[in-house]
């Protein structure tokens, strides 16, 4: 009787050692005597202890930090790159079988791939154009991890490090930048404002009487404050007309 509960005890443990659970979002590679058996999903089940094993695949998107790389670009200037990887996993059985450690291998085969490409862009295209840059490295590194049955979904490029002494040249050659412009948009500010006073002058002299009506307003617009002077400039045509009375005898010499 006392080998028949034995039996029994050592049934119940064998039991419940085999029962495996597998979350919604694993699924389970199973082994029968080293030989694969099987994608295991979702649920309660079975895995008989010493004749079969398995191994837990985590099937969700992951986020695997690329560690800063030192590159040289195509122009020879030298400088740090990280990245970010989102990859998922889309046959358990291909990255168990297929490659050791498939974490481990996409994050190494990401960083080469990033320096490689880096190198066959110039500084100012790798400044400028983050995402060229970033979507070649992923489409390379995709097409690289499709026999592990993993899928790159993308990957950006989070910082670029230059050496103080390019940064320093960089915003100097901002700053010069920032000035050209300065002068190109007050030079084209000067080109409107003569052409604008060159149309004013000409609508004036066009005019009878158009600018002497001026003269007033400016005349109105100064004497509203207090603390100015007014020097009023009589108009050349006035003096004439002065001039043409006094030649008619009109008015009287005293």
């Amino acid at each position: 009787m006392a080998y028949l509960f034995t039996l029994i005890g050592l049934a119940v443990v064998v039991l419940f050692a085999s029962l495996k659970i597998v979350k919604e979002y694993e699924r389970g590679v199973k082994f029968t005597l080293g030989k694969y058996a099987g994608i295991m999903g979702p649920g309660l089940r079975l895995v008989i202890p010493v004749i079969q094993s398995w191994e837990r695949v985590d099937m969700r998107v992951k986020a695997v930090d690329v560690p800063a790389q030192e590159c040289i670009s195509k122009d020879n200037v030298s400088l740090k790159v990280n990245a970010v990887l989102y990859y998922k996993v889309e046959k358990a059985e291909k990255a168990i079988l297929k490659v050791e450690e498939f974490m481990y291998a996409v994050s190494q085969l990401a960083q080469t791939t990033m320096r490689n490409i880096v190198g066959e862009f110039e500084l100012d295209d790798i400044l400028q154009k983050r995402e060229v840059l970033a979507t070649k490295i992923g489409q390379i590194v995709d097409k690289d991890t499709d026999p592990w049955g993993v899928d790159v979904s993308k990957i950006e490029i989070k910082d670029i490090e230059l050496p103080g002494e390019m940064k320093r040249v960089i915003s100097k050659e901002a700053e010069a930048e920032r000035e050209k412009r300065a002068v190109i948009v007050k030079a084209q500010g000067e080109v409107i404002a003569s052409t604008n006073m060159a149309k004013a002058a000409k609508t004036l002299a066009s005019g009878p009487g158009a600018l002497h009506l001026r003269t007033l307003q400016s005349i109105n617009d100064l004497s509203s404050d207090q603390s100015n002077t007014v020097i009023f400039a009589v108009p050349l045509e006035i003096l004439r007309a002065f001039e043409g009375i006094a030649k008619t005898g009109l008015v009287k010499k005293k």
